[in-house]
């Protein structure tokens, strides 16, 4: 809006009331005004620090981030602290434009994405593992959800979103291994099987377009998710190492457009193995962490509690990008603790 000298618009007005009829000619005279409107776009990153012994780093604000995308500067406008225990602030902020009318979630969303294999070298990892996450279902508050999901040769459906964790303690414990899955009921809102569709995860047969097809799943549901990701990892070994195959990179897109961050634990009974690539990668670029699990098993769960325990929500000024893929960088300035967030971002 452009303002005029106090002096120069009382005279205005008063020659518009005294001479009205000399005012016409002028007024087809004067050039059109304009004012100038600036519109910035934002970008929203959900963002988890954490410290040397994986707790979360608290307190810290705008001043405490640096962004770049595409290898320019991102200002960050603002930063807000979520609680995983109570994440309705900034889904009522981030979500009031879009098109999701269920009532919001009052807690966390938490989908256990089971890989099962009974070879040797695994299935001791993975028994061990399913243990320790029945135990950690004693982290999480009766407003909370998870989801259990699992794949051998193609996806299956245990559980919608429930707090009923005791339900799904006994999936932890029998069903994934032993049993399979019978007729599951979408949950009430928000429901993770009103979005998946049963007859795809059927003919879902590699983990890459499993968890293609749970990132479809999760997108329309508001707020971030985690994906607890325990399995051997994916991919395809050559002589010139790990390919990622299958549409990899759409899955990689699609998760991180759904903000469902995926925490990779390791069952595999060694220090290292080819196939962790594909969980190394898909946790790096959607801002969850990788961890081995064949020495200590109780570490990266603490670990994961700690991610899991809040984030923070950076709006960040858009720079002048060209379209297509850009990589993103979230960096502290002054906290000391690692960032773990998405790194691409579509525009």
């Amino acid at each position: 809006m452009i303002t005029t000298p106090r002096g120069t618009t009382r005279r205005w007005v008063l020659a518009t009331f005294i001479v009205p009829w000399v005012l016409p000619p002028l007024h087809a005279q004067q050039p059109p005004r304009f004012a100038e409107r600036v519109e910035v776009a934002r970008i929203l990153l959900d963002a988890r620090v954490l410290d040397r012994a994986g707790l979360p780093v608290l307190g810290l604000s705008a001043d405490d981030f640096t962004v770049d995308i595409g290898g320019k500067l991102a200002p960050v406008e603002s930063v807000s602290w979520v609680s995983g225990h109570a994440g309705t602030a900034e889904d009522a902020i981030t979500h009031s434009a879009d098109s999701w009318s269920g009532p919001l979630p009052q807690g966390r969303l938490v989908v256990f994405f089971i890989q099962k294999d009974m070879e040797r070298g695994r299935i001791r990892g993975l028994v061990r593992l399913l243990v320790e996450l029945r135990k950690f279902l004693d982290t999480f508050t009766p407003d909370d959800r998870v989801a259990v999901l699992s794949f051998d040769t193609y996806l299956k459906v245990w559980s919608d979103f429930t707090n009923d964790f005791d339900h799904v303690r006994a999936l932890l414990k029998d069903g994934v291994l032993f049993q399979g899955p019978g007729p599951v009921q979408s949950g009430p809102s928000p429901s993770l099987l009103a979005h998946l569709d049963l007859s795809r995860a059927r003919r879902t047969y590699s983990v890459e377009s499993a968890l293609r097809l749970v990132g479809e799943a999760l997108k329309p549901l508001p707020g971030s998710k985690a994906i607890v990701l325990v399995g051997h990892g994916f991919g395809f070994l050559t002589r010139d190492g790990v390919l990622m195959v299958n549409r990899y990179d759409d899955t990689s897109k699609m998760l991180q457009a759904a903000r469902a961050s995926v925490f990779s634990l390791d069952i595999t009974d060694a220090d290292f193995h080819a196939l962790e690539v594909g969980l190394q990668n898909v946790s790096d670029e959607t801002g969850g962490f990788f961890a081995r699990t064949n020495v200590f098993t109780a570490r990266p769960l603490r670990r994961l509690e700690g991610a899991l325990a809040g984030h923070y929500v950076l709006f960040v000024e858009r720079p002048n990008l060209s379209p297509g893929e850009h990589r993103v960088r979230v960096r502290l300035t002054r906290a000391k603790g690692t960032v773990l967030a998405r790194t691409t971002f579509v525009g």
